[in-house]
């Protein structure tokens, strides 16, 4: 089965700008990879540096929702996320922006604090689906 590769318009042209050797979206078959995305900017394509973790968590949430959406899915069709956070601290405040993602038959998940990042921003996220 071939790799697909999804370009996903601003969102595409922003990781490239980073010079991000990764694809916004990949699909073979019926499943759906999202690549981990920082909090872009909507307005400037730039990190949302010194925005809080509720703004951080929300963009990336959309930037989520825009990727599932030019596969076909949506967070309806996720089985998996992964979450990449600078503090646990951020556990609970991040868990209620996911909520309005996420209100029923949650997907598989884990939480994962990391020491330190390749940029400005306290979290990233990535997903997989299935349409």
């Amino acid at each position: 089965m071939k790799r697909e590769v999804i370009r996903v318009e601003p969102i595409s042209s922003w990781l490239e700008r980073w010079k991000a050797p990764a694809s916004a979206v990949t699909r073979a078959g019926n499943m759906v990879f999202v690549s981990g995305l920082p909090p872009f900017d909507p307005e400037t394509g730039e990190i949302a540096a010194g925005a809080s973790i509720e703004r951080q968590s929300e963009l990336v949430m959309e930037q989520l929702k825009q990727c599932l959406e030019a596969a076909g899915a949506s967070f309806d069709n996720v089985m998996k996320c992964n979450i990449f956070c600078t503090s646990a601290k951020h556990f609970a405040t991040f868990n209620t922006i996911y909520r309005k993602y996420f209100a029923d038959d949650l997907p598989a998940r884990i939480f994962v604090c990391i020491p330190e990042w390749t940029g400005p921003f306290d979290i990233e996220i990535d997903c997989i689906a299935m349409v």
